[in-house]
This record gives structure tokens, C-alpha cells and sequence, in this order.
């Protein structure tokens, strides 16, 4: 096999390496429950059974029923209807100042973090500045200044004023990786410095990126929210913070109208739990004592272990005097590349 081709096969197993995050249970179950509303959001149109602003003048404050399937509003509007198509506004504001908050941090931390001397220091600078700048007041006076601010205005700001603690976590990894024996041997080597962070670094990067973006997407989710119950977001812009606001502006909370209120309260915390479950899984493949732990308890379940009793029972077979099985051997670590 040729130098390229192993070489290839080594930066192939890195980046699987680097994905090894998403396979274990927890991460599946989230990411399967964030598909769900990625789906409902891309196809709202299709999947709502109203417009969100269709009135029903004969069915108004009525609980849920077979045409109504999560009952009406006090105009008569369909709940179901508008939660699906506030998933749309929840999942576009949560990608977008993700991807706008990570893109900033994974620059500045990864050169913050590579970069010596004053270009380190006045990037960390930078971070921290940005690290204490309290993004919702500033979201606030900015949104006041628009008649009706549309939603990318919104994830721009909350992705410009979100980025510093990704930076802080990112600067930290990347301090410790550029004096690695592979970053070293590609700086002897002449490789340029997009190289050696593209191709050597980025690769470990990839876990901390992930929980990064995992954290950006849960603090975008529950700004707009905020925002939106608070009356910032224009409450014609359909979001499951905007159902709330009309709920709690028409007392459905004091008359028990549950229908109104309840599925977009469940609707925020099943995507809170959704990323919660991606992050325990992220951070399972990060923490080397979470990793060996679960591997070793998934390896004992399938000799069909009890791993929940303090002490393991010994398995004979019946009616002789067999020895003792052997313990199950400790599964080794998957380490990342590096």
C-alpha cells in the first residue's frame, strides 16, 4: 500500500474517530428526537392541518377534539396547527446563530489558541469581552429599533454576542494540542498553517465543536422563546414562545385552558431533553472515565451481567462443581487521535 493511501486512511479513521460521539445511546435518542422536530419543521406546510391564522368562529376556547386534535385558541385558531409552525421559527433561529456563534468561536479560539505571543492575547481578550456582554438586554434595545425585526436579524445577534465561551473552551484544547508530536512534526515538515489547522487539529476538535454547538443551539431556543414571551418577537412571527404570550395575555393560564398553553411548554422541554441527551453522549466520549465505564457496562450486559448490583453474581453450571467464570475482560478506551 502506498504512502498516500495509508496516509488517507489515516486522516479517514481520524475524522470516524471524531464522530464516535454520535453512537452511543444517548446520543442517538437525542439526535432521533431533534429529527422528529427538524421534519415537522420542514414540512409544516404540509403536516398542519390549518393555517395558524384560519378562525373558527364556532369553535372558540374549545378543548381538543377530533377536529381540533389540541383544541383552539380564543379566536378560534387551531394550537395544533400553530406549534408546527413554530417549530419552523424555533429550528431556523437554533441553526442559524449556531452556526454564526460557532463559526466565530472555532476562528478565534483555534488562532487564539495556535498563535503566540500578542495575537493570543488580544484575541482572549476579545472572548472575554464578549464572554460577559449580557446578550439579552443588548437583543432587547436592538429589536426595538425594528418595527418587525424578522428572525435572522434575531440569530445574528444572539450568534455575535454567544461565541466567547466557545472560544474559551476551543483556545484551551488547541493550547494543548499545537505541542503535540503530529503538530510539530507538520510545522518541521513546512506545512502551511491552514494545513496544520485543517487537517492535524480540527480532527480533535471535532467532540468540543460539537458540545459547543449542542450549547449554542439551547441558548439560542431558549432566548427566542424568552424574547418571544416577553413580547419582543412580533407575535405574528409563529414561534412556541408567541403561542405562550397569546396564551398568557388571554388568561389561559388563571382558567386552566391547558390545551392552549401545555403542548408548546412539552414541545420546548422535549428539545431541551433532546440536547441534553446529545450533550451526555458528547461528553460520555470526551470524559475518559464516562467512555470506559459505559463500554465496560455495555460489555457486561451482553454476557448478561447484572451491572446494577453492587456485587456480580457468579455463574455456575447447575449440578457441578465448575470453576467460577472468569470476569469479563475491561473493554479499552477508544482514544481519540493524537
Amino acid at each position: 500500500m502506498s504512502t498516500i493511501q495509508l496516509t488517507a486512511r489515516g486522516r479517514g479513521a481520524r475524522f470516524g474517530a471524531g464522530f464516535a460521539m454520535f453512537r452511543n445511546g444517548k446520543s442517538i435518542a437525542g439526535l432521533s428526537i431533534l429529527a422528529v422536530f427538524v421534519i415537522v419543521a420542514v414540512f409544516a406546510d404540509q403536516l398542519a392541518p390549518f393555517s395558524p391564522t384560519q378562525i373558527d368562529a364556532t369553535a372558540r376556547l374549545q378543548p381538543p377534539s377530533g377536529t381540533h386534535w389540541l383544541g383552539t385558541t380564543h379566536l378560534g385558531e387551531d394550537v395544533l396547527s400553530q406549534v408546527i409552525h413554530g417549530t419552523r421559527g424555533v429550528v431556523v433561529v437554533g441553526a442559524l446563530t449556531s452556526l454564526i456563534s460557532m463559526t466565530i468561536a472555532l476562528v478565534v479560539g483555534v488562532l487564539a489558541g495556535y498563535l503566540p505571543g500578542w495575537r493570543s492575547e488580544a484575541l482572549s481578550a476579545l472572548a472575554n469581552v464578549f464572554l460577559v456582554i449580557p446578550g439579552i438586554p443588548i437583543l432587547i434595545i436592538i429589536a426595538s429599533r425594528f418595527t418587525n425585526p424578522p428572525l435572522w436579524v434575531v440569530a445574528a445577534i444572539l450568534g455575535i454576542l454567544g461565541w466567547g465561551w466557545g472560544a474559551r473552551v476551543l483556545r484551551a484544547q488547541t493550547m494543548s494540542l499545537r505541542n503535540r508530536d503530529f503538530v510539530q512534526a507538520a510545522k518541521l515538515n513546512g506545512e502551511p498553517l491552514r494545513r496544520i489547522i485543517g487537517v492535524e487539529m480540527l480532527p480533535n476538535l471535532t467532540a468540543l465543536i460539537a458540545s459547543s454547538f449542542v450549547g449554542s443551539v439551547t441558548a439560542a431556543i431558549l432566548g427566542l422563546t424568552t424574547l418571544s414571551y416577553i413580547g419582543v418577537i412580533p407575535v405574528n412571527a409563529y414561534n412556541w414562545g408567541t403561542i405562550l404570550n397569546w396564551a398568557s395575555a388571554q388568561g389561559a393560564f388563571t382558567q386552566n385552558q391547558w390545551w392552549w398553553f401545555l403542548p408548546p411548554g412539552l414541545c420546548i422541554a422535549a428539545i431541551g431533553v433532546a440536547l441534553a441527551l446529545l450533550n451526555f453522549g458528547i461528553d460520555e466520549y470526551i470524559n475518559p472515565r464516562l467512555r470506559s465505564a459505559g463500554e465496560l457496562a455495555r460489555a457486561m450486559r451482553r454476557q448478561g451481567l447484572d451491572t446494577t448490583a453492587g456485587v456480580t453474581a457468579v455463574r455456575t453450571d447447575a449440578g457441578t462443581d465448575a470453576e467460577p467464570e472468569a470476569e469479563p475482560d475491561a473493554v479499552t478506551p477508544v482514544g481519540r487521535a493524537g
